[in-house]
């Protein structure tokens, strides 16, 4: 009933363009439609792949979808505002989840109507959990569409599209919608506009030398191509049930680590440190700064933990498995190597704390991010100072910067949205069986995009024995989540989506 009067509500008519909305909504879809195409492809080089023809249907049914708008849509010139902007990012997730389960219910076998969209919806964005007991039965077709949604969320659908558009204003505002403002704090006074390219390079570069690299610890091309993929979009979707400990490789481990932890860092950043060389980089940045040292204590705490209390013989082993896991839940990621689940309870909490703060502003991690966690604690810290001491004048400095108190609101408002979103599903999940550990950590993994959490879906399990009603609600967090929040918030405030002429 709230979603029927929440659509009703935007059927108003006041002033938005359903042209200009569809038409990009339609661009999003043709390149789900190509990603569907290339997946097809890898099914053709894969002797009897059975997902070919649910591949290369589904590939014409979302390229006519798509097309549709463009051929009897007239876009003209016209520009975009910031509502139509917000409701072509939503619409544009939220198409591309629904047709990119498509593939998956075509195969059938473990995808239900609600398993098929659940495997979608966390794929694009990019969570990683699953509702599959057997992944390594998936024929390499489908398996390489499963990570290439994850890949396409990573970047972001609408930047992919936005990218190659030739009206910038148009771009611009595009990019500006789906990525955080958070993630362009670092460059005041540089040209924003370019900010989304700078993201897809890093993010292709990324990739590749991810995907060489881990080809030099001898892992087959294809399983290295969407370990790569699926490490740098911080997904954690792997080819088989054991996650990464299948390949029991102390090198590949080390190659992963890396790449999620670069993943998970401010690619913007990332791009003006070795690209550009400039000064505004990753070594000047506080919140990255912050980032690697909490990091680090993390590594050091479960290091310990291990040894002490978990039965970890060697130390080496103890600090492997702790970096791994830790930059694994930092970054959202969500691979595995061990069960977490048997893993002392110091180490459990450090890993939950590291699932809620996660990676930085213009990286592909989820989570409530470094950047806003810095800005809310220098916020605390002035209104403590102005009770002790009310004549004195202080601002909030990020990077040297004086921060407007907007922001340092707007991470206050965020932080508590994000905390209200993970209690009311904790609740939604208890009051359906869940027990406390599984219901809190699902909500948690869930909104922040992690994938794993502990209990019933671990760093070992999954989502698969969730009852639909959980399965549902926890998509609707994954959209939320990936989507920052507000943008569904300011869907859900819109008065009115009118055709204008």
């Amino acid at each position: 009933m709230m979603t029927t009067a929440i659509f009703l509500r935007c059927l108003k008519p006041k002033a938005m363009n359903l042209r200009i909305i569809s038409y990009y909504i339609g661009i999003s879809l043709l390149l789900v439609a190509s990603l569907m195409a290339i997946s097809a492809m890898v099914a053709v080089l894969s002797p009897g792949d059975e997902s070919l023809v649910p591949l290369l249907y589904s590939a014409a049914v979302t390229a006519l979808a798509g097309c549709f708008p463009l051929i009897f849509v007239s876009k003209k010139a016209e520009r975009l505002n910031f509502k139509e902007g917000n409701v072509i990012v939503v619409g544009s997730w939220c198409f591309a989840c629904l047709f990119g389960m498509i593939p998956y219910l075509m195969y059938g076998g473990q995808f239900s109507f609600i398993n098929a969209l659940f495997e979608s919806v966390s794929g694009f964005t990019t969570t990683g959990a699953s509702i599959l007991n057997d992944i390594d039965s998936l024929p390499k077709g489908l398996q390489f569409w499963r990570i290439s949604t994850a890949w396409a969320g990573g970047i972001g659908i609408v930047t992919l599209f936005a990218s190659i558009m030739s009206r910038s204003f148009n771009r611009n505002l595009l990019s500006a919608a789906e990525i955080s403002q958070m993630a362009l704090q670092p460059f005041e006074g540089e040209r924003k506009r370019f900010f989304a390219n700078r993201m897809l390079v890093t993010y292709l570069a990324l990739t590749l030398l991810t995907i060489f690299a881990l080809r030099l610890t001898g892992m087959p091309w294809f399983d290295s191509v969407t370990n790569a993929m699926s490490a740098c979009s911080t997904c954690g979707f792997c080819n088989h049930d054991a996650s990464i400990a299948f390949y029991g490789s102390n090198a590949a481990e080390i190659v992963l680590t890396f790449a999620m932890l670069a993943s998970g860092l401010n690619f913007g950043l990332l791009f003006l440190s070795f690209v550009r060389g400039s000064n505004r980089n990753l070594l000047n940045s506080e919140a990255t700064r912050i980032f690697l040292i909490l990091i680090c204590i993390a590594i050091a705490i479960i290091c310990t933990d291990l040894v002490l209390e978990g039965g970890y013989g060697s130390a080496w082993t103890a600090l492997k498995d702790a970096a791994f896991q830790v930059v694994s839940i930092a970054t959202t990621t969500g691979f595995a190597t061990k069960d977490t689940n048997l893993w002392p309870a110091m180490s459990v909490a450090v890993l939950i704390i590291c699932s809620l703060v996660c990676g930085c502003s213009g990286s592909t991690s989820g989570g409530i991010k470094i950047d806003r966690v810095l800005l809310a604690m220098k916020g605390i810290n002035i209104k403590v100072g102005s009770a002790l001491s009310p004549r004195l004048v202080q601002a909030v400095r990020i990077d040297g910067e004086i921060r407007p108190y907007s922001q340092v609101s707007d991470a206050f408002g965020y932080i508590f949205c994000y905390l209200v979103i993970i209690v009311a599903a904790a609740a939604v999940n208890i009051a359906f069986g869940l027990d406390l550990t599984t219901g809190i950590t699902a909500s948690i993994a869930c909104i922040g995009n992690v994938g794993p959490g502990f209990g019933e879906v671990g760093s070992m399990a999954n989502y698969a024995s969730f009852p639909v009603v959980l399965k549902f609600t926890c998509l609707l967090e994954m959209l939320i989540g990936r989507l920052e929040i507000f943008p569904v918030l300011y869907l859900m405030r819109t008065r009115g989506l009118f055709i204008t002429s």
